[in-house]
């Protein structure tokens, strides 16, 4: 009985990581394919060794928390089993929805259905994460937004991160051994830029490696049944399973249904995403890559609509509605400044027709990403609790 169940828990995990791969590879590199720096093929083959290298070197730490501190008790091989499998379950719905999930939630949901159904729950930890959960998809936001009203226009104008026709490399050829040259068509800038962004995406991928292979194998590791270099073996090999397989809709949604990603949305997205990630994982929160990078797109592509409107004259209009004098005449789009133009269309003087909201941002995308959100770490704590409440797993 034990060994079934032990087959069992081990198809779960597989189950989980599958996922897991589906969710973090549309999130670590959306902005690189949507801004087609990379392909969705080097993105899978990006995010499976790099996921390994970071579960194998930072994510065994994250392994022995998840495994220990969420719930005062020693996981058994039944309860490791129940948890990993809602933990699958609401990640599934996920992905079938083409929406980058939080893996962290689920699983912490999980463990804390499970804590709640057996008394075992540490109140005070799960405050901590829940409060981070609240700030951090928050502060990513209004950071983008910032940079998207006040810097983006400044920032197109100083880098023009446009990319050259054709592939930024070419291959030729020693005998039969093929090697890569930069095109002609390339520029330093392009490939410096290009360089950074991939980079950036791998930097991210190594996270999500780092926290989501103890969300796959914590409860395994924790009760014993298998050994901690195995169960990061077998999660990584299930994350790079499902980056070439299911993160095909996420890497769509992340990269072109929420915004319109330019090269230097992506690297901005990229740079404060990864910022967040790090400094959580810093504090020991266990960090959504997927909530802090989505909601980097939304906010940048918010900030950059919203610079058609001047504070105040917005506030203006809501008290006394708008006139005719106040009327104001379109503005040169920062589209349309050539690499020579030094000057910024100031706010409020954009050209609405250029900057819509809805070409930058798209809110019903928003609401269903921010709603699956709730709901998946929602139905992975509910069914957690409803299984050990009213079956004997724990024992």
């Amino acid at each position: 009985m034990v060994e079934l169940l032990l087959v069992v828990g081990l198809a779960v995990a597989v189950f989980v990581g599958f996922n897991i791969g589906g969710s973090s590879t549309g999130v670590a590199f959306g902005p690189a394919v949507g801004s087609q720096t990379v392909t969705k093929l080097g993105a899978a083959g990006l995010m499976s060794g790099f996921a390994l290298l970071g579960g194998w070197t930072v994510g065994r730490n994250v392994i022995e928390t998840m495994g220990g501190e969420i719930v005062s008790m020693q996981f058994t091989l039944g309860m490791s089993v129940g948890v990993l499998f809602f933990v699958g379950m609401a990640l599934l719905i996920s992905n079938l929805f083409g929406v980058p999930a939080s893996t962290s939630m689920t699983a912490v949901g999980a463990i804390a259905g499970l804590g709640v159904a057996t008394g075992t729950l540490n109140e005070e930890v799960m405050f901590e994460i829940v409060s981070w959960w609240l700030i951090a998809p928050v502060l990513a936001f209004w950071l983008c937004a910032v940079i998207g009203r006040y810097l983006y226009p400044y920032l197109d104008v100083w880098f023009r991160l446009e990319q050259s026709e054709g592939p930024l490399f070419e291959f030729n050829r020693v005998a039969s051994i093929p090697y890569p040259t930069v095109s002609a068509n390339a520029t330093r800038k392009e490939l410096f830029v290009t360089v950074l962004v991939v980079g950036i995406g791998c930097y991210m991928a190594f996270s999500a490696g780092a926290s989501n292979v103890a969300n796959a194998v914590a409860p395994l590791v924790g009760s014993g049944a298998i050994g901690e270099s195995e169960g990061v073996l077998l999660a990584a090999g299930a994350i790079g399973l499902g980056a070439f397989t299911i993160a095909r809709r996420t890497l769509d949604t992340v990269g072109n249904d929420l915004t319109d990603l330019p090269l230097l949305a992506a690297l901005i997205v990229e740079v404060v995403s990864a910022s967040l990630i790090t400094f959580l994982s810093l504090i020991g929160i266990p960090a959504s890559l997927a909530v802090s990078a989505t909601m980097c797109i939304v906010g940048l592509g918010w900030g950059r609509a919203t610079r058609t409107v001047r504070i105040s004259d917005a506030a203006a209009v809501a008290v006394r509605g708008r006139g005719e004098d106040e009327e104001k005449g379109p503005g040169m789009s920062v589209n349309a400044l050539t690499a020579e133009q030094k000057e910024v269309t100031k706010i409020g003087e954009e050209d609405p027709d250029t900057l819509d909201a809805s070409d930058l941002f798209d809110p019903s995308t928003t609401a269903r990403v921010v709603g699956l959100w709730i709901l998946t770490p929602s139905i992975s704590a509910i069914a957690s609790y409803l299984l050990f409440t009213f079956v004997p797993l724990s024992a």
